[in-house]
């Protein structure tokens, strides 16, 4: 089966809401992917920058957390072989023999360092004005027990995924490389799933909603992603969150 059809596809993207941190994106300049582990000593320089492109609040914001780091001592908490798999279709898309952490992915199209905001927001902004940014509306919110999603018109196809996402955690860790820290992290993507086929059309699509607000299923992102020749993730064209709790008006 494809990689962009096995529950890790792009997914990509979220913001969301809290007392501390700016409200919910509606209207994202684009989205950023971290890939990140918290057996990674590299890693929580970037976790905070990930926590400050959250509380811009102009972004849709996603933690991919790895598994191959596993192995120094500390398993993640977090981290899933599905995380670490998209993590190796970006860089067969983009012409890579290997993968890093912390490693932020931008649109689906190019990566940088994780740590470095100034270049992520640069990046942005470049990609915006190109027209490598999100050309494609796409809109969410709760009807009842359901999740209504509407995707404008585009140039294109692209899948529609949804990454289901927890909004803050913090995780003890207590061996490995950062053995002692008590970490904060943000927006962990924990299900990705594809839902159907947009081909530049406008469509709506209805889904259930039960698994928002329940535990830690606090949001989730919706995402336009095109796909490699072997199903790839690659640029993502559209993209909007949905944080439990907002209902359609």
């Amino acid at each position: 089966m494809p990689f962009c059809f096995r529950a890790l596809i792009v997914l990509a993207g979220l913001l969301c809401s809290s007392a501390v941190f700016a409200g919910e994106v509606r209207t994202p300049k684009g989205v950023i992917e971290l890939f990140t582990s918290q057996g990674c000593a590299s890693c929580p320089p970037a976790d905070s920058a990930l926590s400050q492109l959250v509380a811009q609040g102009d972004m849709v914001v996603l933690s991919y957390h790895v598994d191959y780091w596993n192995y120094l001592g500390w398993t993640d908490t977090l981290s899933s072989k599905e995380n670490t798999e998209r993590q190796y279709g970006y860089a067969k898309t983009m012409g890579r023999s290997g993968v890093y952490t912390p490693q932020a992915i931008i649109n689906g199209r190019e990566h940088v360092k994780g740590t470095d905001l100034a270049v992520i927001n640069a990046k942005v902004d470049g990609m915006q004005k190109s027209g490598e940014g999100l050309t494609v509306p796409i809109g969410a919110a709760m009807r009842g027990d359901e999740i209504e999603i509407e995707i404008g018109e585009g140039q294109g196809q692209a899948e529609v995924v949804v990454a289901y996402f927890t909004k803050r955690q913090m995780v003890d860790v207590t061996k490995g490389e950062n053995s002692g820290k008590n970490m904060e992290y943000w927006h962990s993507v924990y299900d990705v799933q594809s839902v159907g086929m947009w081909n530049g059309k406008k469509m709506t699509l209805t889904l259930p909603g039960k698994a928002l607000g329940k535990t830690k299923k606090d949001g989730c992102a919706i995402l336009l992603q095109s796909s490699g020749p072997g199903g790839e993730p690659a640029a993502i064209i559209g993209a909007t969150v949905l944080m439990a709790g907002r209902k359609k008006n």
